[in-house]
């Protein structure tokens, strides 16, 4: 069951502005990132579905994290389908993320009061996302659906729009500054805070600097 309402998440998701992106298959690598994102001061993370037996290891990692970062929402992303989407609801997850608009997968989370985020890449999209019941809307890939121009366009016309960008963000001023400006709600960030080489060395407080150094670009500019 989720231990934070959907409305919690958009708070959430706007308060930071920012929502950590990751997966890996090793559990206790997880736990690290997770802490120091925690650490870092990021209070949303969505874990990716992106590999065999990806429900396991996050149903282990989000009874960790209730108990060791207590403040963290934890929630997954990379779902396309109902079926999917209901087992992760069942273990924990407090929001869903996809790379696109299924209207089972709204029906499940809607059903469950759970908040849920689509893709979507035309203004046409945010609109049938908002019909389903999405309060934060994902644009994907960020960069390439028309970057920051794309939600200031997508604002003029739809001010009450919530907008969260993932694909095309980086932990640096000059680009978090353009999306925050454009309007968005918050950003979706992933590689770009987990190097690989970061990870394998085990340069855990590499990611809390990171994080901390995001959230204090956005603090600048978000509205």
């Amino acid at each position: 069951m989720a231990r934070f309402t959907r409305i919690e998440v958009a708070q959430a998701m706007k308060a930071t502005g920012l929502v950590t992106v990751f997966y890996h298959a090793d559990i206790e690598l997880c736990k690290q990132v997770v802490k120091a994102c925690y650490a870092g001061g990021v209070r949303v993370f969505e874990f990716t579905n992106r590999g065999d037996f990806a429900a396991e290891v996050f149903g282990e990692l989000t009874k960790w994290t209730a108990k060791e970062c207590p403040e963290m929402i934890m929630g997954v992303g990379s779902i396309v389908d109902e079926a999917t989407t209901a087992l992760y609801i069942s273990i924990g997850a407090n929001f869903i993320v996809s790379p696109l608009i299924d209207e089972g997968m709204a029906r499940v989370c809607n059903k469950r009061k759970i908040a849920w985020s689509p893709g979507c890449g035309s203004v046409t999209e945010i609109g049938r996302a908002h019909e389903l019941g999405c309060e934060v809307v994902k644009i994907f890939p960020g960069s390439s659906v028309g970057g920051p121009d794309f939600v200031k366009g997508v604002m003029g016309p739809m001010p009450y729009a919530s907008i969260m960008p993932t694909g095309g963000v980086s932990p640096d001023e000059e680009n978090l500054s353009q999306w925050f400006k454009a309007g968005v709600h918050c950003v979706g960030m992933g590689s770009q805070l987990f190097p690989k080489e970061i990870l394998q060395q085990g340069n855990f407080d590499y990611i809390t600097k990171k994080c901390q150094e995001a959230l204090n670009i956005i603090e600048k500019y978000k509205k």
